[in-house]
Formats: structure tokens, sequence, C-alpha cells
């Protein structure tokens, strides 16, 4: 009898154990998360925390842009400058040789989101849609031989359409090629670097990861357990983010900028004003809009206006499925993080701060130079 028993575990497929061992490890720690979910609910109730960081419904409608508008609006007035915006000149929409928009997307700024939006506009506005298809190691900053197949690839595509992909900023002329409408989004990078440690811990992207490479190793069920505040106050490498420190691996996702700075090695150092400046030109001279997450109204008004021919009727396909949008990609096992935690790295973070606003500032330039009666009504 125990011949038999030991035969029968020999010839468990090594498959069959390797999903077993998932589906354990996904059910303790979805049992983890969800005890330090209702902790976390207790001490919020008992007042000692703030409610999870979701946009709230005046960030998602826009308003949390007001004060900024105005801001802006207030400071143009005064450098006569306000009168001198041109919607022509601010979009680069005009410089694209080709009708094809080519979105390459930063992790954690709603991406996915904006994504399936461009999909249920490809039907409305008829273009093609295309996305790259996952990879095994997602490598966003690609030699030169790849970024002339990747220009070649989104020119093959019978325009108009739309091609979406993780990677860097790839300047297609520098190839004799036609320039795509380069289209992104930003987020607050505190806000992002957060979402990113969470998304990565996810349950769910361990068992999406396991299905499609089923020979990648199961993680650490500590390093699973970790949360930000402890990862950040004990210094833990991934948690450390120094100013000129390069990092490579699957790709440097602690920043937004290096997805607008480029392939070059210039752009890889951390927080450094080299790649701040690169990022910064990039969004000038190629980017037709670069929108916000925390500005989406903002952000939806200015791509129908900037690229009309693929954002036609955008505000109204998002708001009309505001609930299943904003469900799409969340994360809802990530826990508070105190503000003491957040300016801790912020301090760290002081390039990237300032490419986020710069984005944002230009964002608002595009649309008071659009001279609508609402962008001006909040001065």
């Amino acid at each position: 009898m125990d011949s038999m028993f030991r035969q029968r575990r020999i010839s468990v497929p090594k498959r069959t154990s390797e999903l077993v061992a998932l589906m354990a490890l996904s059910t303790t720690l979805f049992l983890f998360i969800h005890t330090r979910d209702l902790h976390t609910r207790l001490r919020q109730m008992q007042g000692k925390l703030p409610p999870d960081d979701a946009p709230s419904a005046n960030q998602l409608s826009g308003d949390s842009g007001g004060s900024a508008v105005s801001s802006l609006i207030r400071q143009l007035v005064d450098t006569a400058e306000l009168e001198g915006l041109d919607a022509a000149e601010l979009n680069n929409t005009r410089r694209a040789g080709v009708e094809v928009v080519f979105f390459n997307r930063v992790p954690k700024v709603g991406s996915q989101t904006f994504m399936e939006l461009l999909r249920r506009l490809s039907v409305r506005n008829r273009f093609g849609f295309h996305r790259d298809h996952i990879q095994r190691v997602e490598t966003i900053r690609l030699a030169p031989a790849d970024q002339l197949n990747l220009a070649m690839h989104v020119n093959s595509f019978p325009p108009p359409a739309v091609y979406v992909k993780h990677v860097c900023f790839t300047n297609f002329s520098q190839y004799g090629l036609a320039s795509p409408i380069y289209v992104n989004l930003v987020r607050d990078p505190v806000e992002r670097v957060i979402s990113w440690y969470y998304y990565v811990r996810a349950p769910w992207y361990y068992v999406e990861r396991k299905q499609a490479f089923p020979d990648i190793p199961l993680p650490d069920p500590r390093w699973l357990k970790k949360d930000f505040e402890t990862c950040v106050l004990r210094g833990d490498r991934e948690c450390r983010y120094l100013e000129g420190e390069t990092r490579e691996g699957i790709g440097d996702h602690r920043r937004q900028s290096l997805f607008f700075c480029g392939h070059s090695d210039s752009c890889t150092p951390f927080n450094t004003i080299g790649a701040l400046q690169l990022a910064k030109r990039a969004v000038e001279q190629h980017y037709a809009v670069v929108g916000v997450l925390e500005d989406l109204n903002t952000t939806l008004t200015v791509f129908e206006h900037y690229v009309p021919r693929f954002f036609q009727g955008a505000s109204e396909v998002y708001w009309d499925e505001v609930d299943r949008f904003t469900r799409i990609n969340r994360n809802l096992f990530k826990p508070p993080v105190s503000e003491e935690v957040k300016d801790l790295v912020r301090r760290n973070f002081t390039r990237e701060v300032e490419f986020y606003q710069f984005c944002r500032q230009r964002l608002h330039k595009q649309l008071l130079a659009l001279r609508l009666p609402s962008a001006r009504g909040n001065a």
C-alpha cells in the first residue's frame, strides 16, 4: 500500500503541483490581505488613517484641476501670455507624418482604462486598434535596431490606426520613417510608485503571469506581505530612491519620465536634471497630448479637440460607462499610506514631481488656448 501511494505522488505532473502551490499561495495571501484590510478599516473608523487613495469624484470630474487652472490663468495674465496662447502651435498632431496614434503607455497612470477607451472609440470612429502582446520580460528601453523594428512595425498599420505598447519614447524620424501622433498619460509620481508597488504584489497578477508562463518561479510570501510603509522606513533597496542610481532589469518603473526621455543611457540615472530636460523636450516637440490622471475632464476635452479624428466623443463614451472604466485594473488590496511616508518619498522625487507639474501645466495651457467658456470660467 505504501508503495502505491509513493508511486502516485511521483506520478503527479510538475505543472499540476506548481498550480496547487500557486493556489495555496494565493489563498494565503488573500487571507492575509483580507485580515489587513479589516484592520485598516477599523483604524479608519477610529480616525487614525485617511481613506483609500482611489481618485475621488472631484478628481475624476476634473474639479481638482480647477484651482491649478485658475492659478495658471492668473500667472499668464500677469505675464501677458494668455492672449498669445495658440492651440495650433501647442498641437503636435500637425507634425505627424502618418495618421497613426502611438500610445507608449506609462504603467499605473490609468493607461489600462485609457486603452479600453481607445478600443471602444475605434469602433465608433472607425480606426484600427492594435496593442503589443503579453511578454515574459517586458523591455522598455530598446537597442537602436529594436527601435527601428518598432518604428517599422507601427508604420505598417493601415491608417487610421492606434498602437499601444509599454516602451520608452522612440523618435521615428531619426530612422527616416514617418512620425506617428504621440500620446500618453501621467500621474502624481508618488501615488504612482505606491500603486506599482502593490500592483506587482497583487494575487491576480501572479495568477495571470503563471497561467501565461508556467515556469515562472513563485515569489517569496514574505516579499508579498511587505507593505510599502515598512519598505520605505526600513530602507529596503526597492524603496530607496537615490539620485543618480541606475537600475535596469525588467525596466525601471520607479519613474514615469523615463517613458518620455527615451532609450539613451543618459535617461537611466534616477532623478537627474539631464533626464528631466530630455523628457520635457520630447513632450514639447513630439507629443500631441499628455493627459493627467487627476484631471480627467481636462484630459478628455483636450484630446477631443487636439486629436479629433481618434478622440471624437471620448468624454461621452467615458462618462457613459464611468463605473466600468474606473474598475479596470484597480487593485482593491492596496492599503493606505500615511502622508508622512509619502513626504519622505517625495523628497527624492524632486525631478519627477517637476516633470509631472510641467505636463500638467502644458495640458492646462492647451485647454486655455481653445478659448472654451468653461475653461476660463474657472478663473
